[in-house]
């Protein structure tokens, strides 16, 4: 061949080659390929480190699974529509940030009640007549009969400034379980200051590890309709006069007698109030829930436990309940019999009225139980709160 067929045909191998980079660069800068907005229908992934923005209510549909990488941000759109995530049933979310690159999911609006937060359904029970019902957002179906459904995995995420208002009645938590069953796998994330809740359980059987609650205005810990889970490792903190109970815990408002009776066990908890007269319930423990606690420190609330309706009272005075190695910096306020102070007291391992050295968030008290010994779930301590002087596991990726 001869120079000049050579000069040519390298001139059009550049110009296709060329013109394939330009289509790769156009599709990589389509602002498409960064919003999400409707209904997922098909697997989608979030690419590691790159910023997309949520503009009203994001669906994953049944069979479609959400994976997003670690150092993604999702800002949701200022604007005056409600902007949220919605996991449905038969879909699944594999987020898993790392210490060093957590996953964030924020405003463009840096307000608390700016977004509607990660709502996820599940299959798992509820007690709900019927047992199924339709999230508070979204109006999707949640409940069933399989404690294992799974529903992903959630990991190393913050949530900042949810808590949008629907109605005085309504509004969205920053984490909220809508019967999500326990072969979903939930540790290391912040619900940072929100306008409603921080995390909300509708039943289900969901266990969570490592969970940290930063100035949200209502509760920083809620469950309701037969939450069964296991959780440890929860700290809350408070600022705002607004916020409420540190954790406000229901089986059914409805229907205190409803089963499953909602029956977490908890383990290794902090709690920080705000110290407002008005906003002075640290645990409430009402409408039918029993509950194990282990291992909990709460400070900043005249009532560090209240304990409401005769249901919840019977199940700690006869033992289906369980308060052990609880450390109150205030009082126990129990407002329904036959549970008493005094029984709280007659355990041997709680305390009230009882200082509490803490940093920030940080410390601890020796002399806990091991939970280990209650399930394989818990990790094997033996000190009373969560976070450990020497050991600030929130360090990284929470604000």
């Amino acid at each position: 061949m001869n120079k000049k067929f050579y000069l040519v045909a390298f001139a059009c191998a550049a110009m296709t080659t060329f013109a394939a980079c330009d289509k790769d660069d156009e599709k990589k800068d389509d602002p498409e390929d960064y919003n999400l907005i409707g209904e997922l229908t098909e697997n989608r992934t979030l690419n590691a480190g790159e910023t997309y923005t949520l503009s009203g209510g994001f669906h994953v549909k049944s069979g479609a699974t959400l994976t997003i990488e670690e150092g993604v941000t999702i800002e949701a759109v200022d604007d005056n529509i409600v902007d949220y995530i919605l996991i449905e049933q038969g879909a699944k979310i594999d987020a898993q940030g790392t210490p060093e690159s957590p996953i964030v999911m924020t405003s463009q609006r840096k307000e608390a009640g700016a977004w509607g937060g990660l709502h996820i359904c599940g299959k798992a029970p509820i007690n709900v007549q019927g047992a199924t019902s339709v999230s508070e957002v979204g109006d999707a179906a949640y409940g069933g009969s399989d404690a294992a459904d799974n529903s992903g995995i959630l990991r190393y995420i913050r949530i900042e400034y949810a808590g949008y208002t629907f109605s005085e009645e309504k509004e969205a938590n920053g984490f909220t379980f809508y019967g999500v069953g326990n072969g979903t796998t939930v540790d290391h994330l912040q619900a940072y200051m929100g306008s409603d809740d921080g995390f909300e359980w509708f039943g289900g059987t969901v266990n969570v590890k490592y969970l940290v609650s930063t100035n949200n205005t209502d509760d920083s810990f809620d469950w309701t309709e037969g939450w069964q889970g296991k959780a440890q490792f929860l700290v809350a903190e408070q600022i705002s006069d607004e916020c409420d109970c540190l954790v406000e815990a229901d089986n059914n408002s409805k229907n205190a007698a409803l089963e499953p009776v909602s029956h977490p066990v908890l383990s290794n908890v902090t709690l920080i109030g705000n110290a407002n007269a008005d906003n002075n319930k640290g645990i409430r423990l009402r409408a039918g829930t029993y509950a194990d606690i282990y291992n909990t420190i709460v400070t900043g609330k005249a009532n560090g436990i209240n304990v409401e309706t005769p249901e919840t009272s019977a199940s700690l005075s006869n033992g289906e309940s369980k308060l052990q190695h609880v450390i109150l910096a205030d009082d126990i306020n129990v407002a329904d019999g036959p549970y008493t102070k005094e029984m709280f007291l007659a355990d041997g391992t709680n305390k009230v009225n009882q200082s509490v050295s803490l940093s920030g968030i940080a410390g601890t008290v020796e002399g806990g139980c091991d939970a280990s010994s209650i399930d394989s779930f818990f990790d094997a301590v033996t000190f009373i709160g969560a976070i450990e002087s020497d050991n600030n596991w929130t360090s990284g990726w929470t604000r």
